[in-house]
């Protein structure tokens, strides 16, 4: 256990802090959406983590924490608070992949662990945080629909064309990053979380529920192919994930996060009834 006189005790969670990492995190459910279905999915246990959480505590009271592993994700962490993990965000340093989370608080833990971390790829500093939770005035798209495991061959490439425009690299660059990646496709659509539309040339549109859990739904992945852009094609497709996503109850408010210079994406959202709520940053290495 870390110990600072201005923070508290430090610590790694494990299983039996589980319970008082979902409150915390439940404090702002919408905006903290990936730590609490991560929590729920794995039990803080670090053989499901892949990494771990920490967290801060005062005279014994959970009240901040930090998901460490491929993505590094603050949790109810004010600008203070990022100071009692950045020794820890430090010794994982090596295997981040992003830093993201509310911009401020990103920048805080940027300022201390600069000097000692990798220079990033790049950095989102300005991220507009959305969300929504009724039902869209307009129609969906009839075409859209819950994928399953015969769509995947031709839903596998629009997946790829997707995260290489977004992120910039593709997500087969890595020793065994196509299995992997194919797996986490594979994986969504089996939990039903995948959605798209389809013509004769493959996937029209597609996005993908990341996580969901009794408070929120996190969409990603929101395509449409470029041949097939400038048809209003995005605005009735989110129109379908949204209606799907509430309609189902799978969850009762439905939030992404879009990058600030993206004005197409940011004015579809806009047309279905996303309303920005927060500002994230997210830094990739």
């Amino acid at each position: 256990m870390l110990r600072t006189r201005e923070l508290g005790h430090v610590r790694v969670l494990g299983p039996g802090d589980r319970d008082s990492f979902v409150a915390l995190a439940e404090q702002d459910p919408v905006v903290n959406v990936f730590a609490d279905y991560r929590a729920r999915l794995t039990n803080l246990d670090e053989r499901w983590l892949g990494g771990q959480v920490w967290g801060r505590f005062e005279d014994d009271e959970l009240v901040a924490g930090c998901h460490l592993g491929a993505n590094l994700v603050p949790v109810q962490c004010t600008p203070a608070d990022v100071g009692a993990f950045a020794d820890a965000a430090l010794r994982r340093r090596n295997s981040v992949g992003t830093i993201v989370g509310p911009s401020d608080v990103v920048a805080a833990l940027w300022d201390l662990v600069e000097p000692r971390w990798a220079k990033p790829r790049e950095v989102r500093a300005r991220q507009p945080h959305l969300q929504m939770d009724r039902l869209p005035e307009m129609p969906g798209d009839p075409c859209v629909r819950v994928t399953t495991p015969a769509d995947l061959e031709v839903l596998y490439p629009a997946c790829v064309a997707m995260y290489t425009e977004e992120v910039g690299v593709s997500p087969e660059n890595d020793a065994g990053g196509g299995d992997l990646y194919r797996a986490r496709i594979r994986q969504l659509i089996g939990r039903g979380w995948s959605m798209a539309s389809f013509d004769e040339a493959g996937v029209v549109f597609k996005a993908e529920v990341a996580c969901a859990t009794p408070y929120a739904a996190q969409v990603q992945g929101v395509w449409v192919r470029p041949d097939r852009r400038g048809e209003g094609l995005a605005v009735a497709g989110m129109a379908s994930v949204v209606s799907h996503v509430l309609g189902t109850r799978m969850a009762p408010v439905v939030s992404l996060y879009v990058n600030e210079w993206n004005e197409p994406a940011r004015a579809t959202y806009a047309r279905v009834g996303f309303e920005q709520t927060a500002t994230f940053a997210t830094m990739m290495f």
